[in-house]
């Protein structure tokens, strides 16, 4: 959500804290926050925005070569707790050697007495972030910087996108719609008289990309293979521009992509970067993951934007509900504690995953982070890692969110094809 204005007003990150550095010096104490081990016959799947975008290309690459960064290693003790199967990492600068350096320097060593997380298979791909145009979108009268980027970037790849899966991923059937252009999409929730028509030809959707990655999931002895398709974006904050309101719309048509995609009515136009077209088979399972930049009830988003997911026919009703939707007993108390636009909110704190509190023009915490699964996977337990403050792990994931990030990880559980949720 703010990582436009960190990137704009050149933040630099804060030094690794004393307090920090000594919890990462000696084994954690268990602590509510983190749910016990994933139980046998289901698998947890995690998104979490972790603010891994650098100045200039090639600086994340060159900072994941060595194994003593600060932030990643933060980063890396909170997922060695959290221990997901499945990983969506938002805002990872695209860098085809990130991924394996981030691996063997971080995961795969253990961070403050945690066991080394071993996540074999990965997908990553380019990112319109950072992209030149051309053309002058933010219309300022001048070309070039990243408000005429394809997607918001000082460089190509900057808040791009990663997934980590200790499962094999199909390469082969796995479908990316970066390419798509905005203008295509039928009804599109265009700004009116903002965009040219040179825009328009050049505009994607997506300001990231959107990916529908294929998971092999393992199966019963005897029972037929399963794909479970990762459904993960990053749409664009809904701010950052004028009474156009060219990034609220933006932002609400990147997640109708996924509403549309799910809707074998509505799909056919979609034609991903391979040149196929339509959307997701009625009987696929799937699991929509990602920053979606947008609250069901507060923030600046478009009114609705959420719901179309929230509500969707295909998306498990009781996520939508709220009766399993991640939720933490940190971000009621964070809400309470920061105080200023959180008072005056309409959505239950519980759910938050992002913390915005910050300056007196904030909108306060959101709900932005969904890992959202379709309603023929059964849902066993989820949750949110935002420890109160009373907690030892508070010192991962607290108020300075340089520290590791100003989002929070969100995890659920799911029984995997043919099994229950354990008693």
């Amino acid at each position: 959500m703010s990582y436009e204005t960190r990137q704009k007003r050149g933040a630099a990150r804060r030094p690794f804290s004393l307090g920090l550095a000594v919890l990462l010096a000696c084994p954690f104490a268990d602590a509510a926050p983190t749910p016990p081990p994933v139980a046998e016959g289901t698998i947890r799947i995690a998104t979490w925005n972790v603010s891994f975008f650098r100045r200039n290309e090639g600086d994340l690459a060159r900072e994941l070569s060595a194994g003593t960064s600060p932030q990643p290693r933060v980063v890396a003790a909170v997922l060695q707790k959290i221990r997901p199967d499945l990983l969506l990492l938002n805002e990872f600068d695209y860098d085809p050697e990130a991924p394996a350096l981030f691996r063997k320097n971080y995961l795969e060593v253990s961070q403050g007495g945690g066991e080394p997380l071993r996540l074999s298979h990965y997908f990553i791909a380019p990112s319109n972030t950072g992209v030149p145009s051309g053309v002058d979108f933010d219309r300022d009268g001048k070309i070039g910087g990243g408000g005429d980027a394809l997607g918001f970037g000082v460089f190509p790849g900057q808040y791009g996108m990663l997934v980590l899966s200790r499962f094999p991923i199909d390469h082969t059937t796995t479908r990316t719609f970066r390419s798509f252009l905005w203008r295509d999409m039928p009804n599109a929730m265009l700004p009116p008289q903002w965009y040219s028509a040179e825009a328009l030809a050049k505009l994607p959707l997506s300001s990231k990309s959107h990916w529908d990655v294929a998971i092999s999931l393992p199966t019963t002895a005897g029972a037929p293979s399963h794909t479970l398709h990762f459904l993960v974006s990053h749409p664009t904050p809904p701010g950052f521009d004028g009474p156009e309101d060219r990034n609220g719309r933006r932002n609400h048509d990147e997640i109708r992509l996924w509403a549309d995609y799910l809707d074998p009515m509505r799909a056919d136009y979609l034609l991903d970067d391979a040149g196929r077209r339509g959307g997701l088979d009625v009987n696929a399972s799937f699991v929509i993951a990602g920053d979606l930049n947008a609250d069901p009830l507060d923030g600046g988003s478009v009114r609705g934007a959420i719901a179309q997911l929230l509500d969707h026919p295909r998306v498990h009703r009781e996520a939508a509900s709220g009766a399993l939707a991640p939720r933490s007993v940190g971000a009621v108390e964070a809400a309470r504690r920061q105080g200023g636009a959180n008072l005056n909110q309409q959505g239950d704190p519980a759910f938050d995953t992002g913390d915005f509190s910050d300056g007196p023009r904030s909108v306060g915490n959101l709900r932005i982070d969904y890992v959202l699964p379709s309603n023929d996977l059964v849902v066993c337990a989820s949750g949110v890692f935002w420890p109160s403050a009373d907690d030892p792990e508070f010192a991962l994931v607290n108020d300075d969110v340089e520290q590791s990030s100003d989002h929070r990880l969100v995890w659920i559980d799911v029984a995997l094809p043919g099994r229950r949720c354990p008693r």
